[in-house]
């Protein structure tokens, strides 16, 4: 298990966090194997997701679709009475924005379509502009050839065919489209193209992160009825990720609003907290800020149950 120690709370606050935590539902784990270094393996995961009685959770690795290791665990620890997702990562490894890929990962029984993250041309440039972002973002354990960099736009800044064409798939088979790392300014018409395509389920990650995404785009985005899921991570004290502050965490739920935001742990780093304490900490951070017990359910549970129809 990670070093980081959880932080401690009152025992009635224990039995709180205890209640609120049954049912979650984790819509971004980055457990193992992975060319990351991560403190668990998919199987830990479910079982460590199993022992805090979590409903779900999703699967998320950089470089390849975990969708076949998901329904190997659906099938084989469906005792645990954890169900776990997946979706497919449209970065270098698989070809980048590949329809191919897409259609592969959806007839196996993906949940969901992430556009290119750390593959993004947005990615990229954060990383060469910020030369701190190596402490921002996971490194790999061993050296990989550089990214070539992925953007859904094209020189004119019009929607690439290729992107049409898995918008298309997304929408037959009715799963989750997430934005990735895609810059905010690529967002907008991605979704736009989305939705005259017939998507109906959208999904920004860590809008405040790389994606660039202010509390007025995020107030846009509401109304659109996209889904905004924050990392964990980002806010837990102890992570080496912890970027920002308890009141800014109040801005961005209220930019969001309560019934679209979902909080998702975007933890499985080594050195990090365990996936479960960065939920009990950030339930406890939410219950803090004077959210409702009802308010922490949806955020945690039932805001991302809809999304994934589950």
């Amino acid at each position: 298990m990670n070093s980081v120690l959880p932080e401690t709370f009152s025992s009635e606050r224990e039995a709180q966090i205890d209640r609120l935590l049954h049912g979650a539902i984790d819509l971004h784990c980055h457990s193992g194997p992975s060319v990351m270094p991560r403190y668990c393996d998919h199987i830990e995961a479910m079982q460590e997701a199993s022992r805090a009685g979590l409903k779900a959770v999703l699967l998320k690795d950089h470089y390849y679709s975990c969708t076949p290791v998901t329904t190997l665990l659906n099938k084989h620890f469906s005792d645990l009475n954890v169900r776990m997702l997946s979706g497919v990562p449209l970065n270098n490894a698989v070809g980048g924005l590949n329809v191919h890929a897409v259609e592969h990962g959806l007839k196996l029984g993906a949940d969901l379509v992430w556009m290119p993250t750390f593959s993004s041309a947005n990615h990229i440039a954060h990383h060469h502009q910020d030369v701190k972002f190596v402490d921002k973002f996971p490194q790999t354990t061993q050296r990989m050839l550089q990214p070539v960099p992925l953007s859904v736009l094209d020189e004119n800044d019009q929607l690439r065919d290729e992107v049409k064409a898995i918008l298309d798939l997304i929408a037959a088979q009715d799963v989750v489209l997430s934005a990735g790392h895609l810059n905010i300014r690529e967002i907008w018409p991605l979704f736009e193209e989305a939705r005259k395509r017939g998507v109906k389920r959208l999904l920004v990650n860590h809008p405040t992160y790389v994606v660039d995404a202010t509390l007025d785009d995020m107030r846009e985005l509401a109304r659109g009825g996209v889904y905004m899921e924050h990392s964990m991570c980002m806010w837990v004290p102890g992570s080496k990720f912890k970027f920002y502050d308890t009141e800014f965490l109040k801005q961005v739920i209220e930019a969001g609003t309560v019934d679209l935001t979902i909080l998702g742990s975007d933890l499985g780093q080594q050195g990090n907290p365990t996936i479960v304490d960065g939920f009990r900490n950030v339930i406890a951070t939410v219950l803090d800020l004077g959210y409702s017990e009802e308010d922490v359910r949806k955020m945690t549970s039932l805001n991302a149950a809809r999304l994934m129809n589950i």
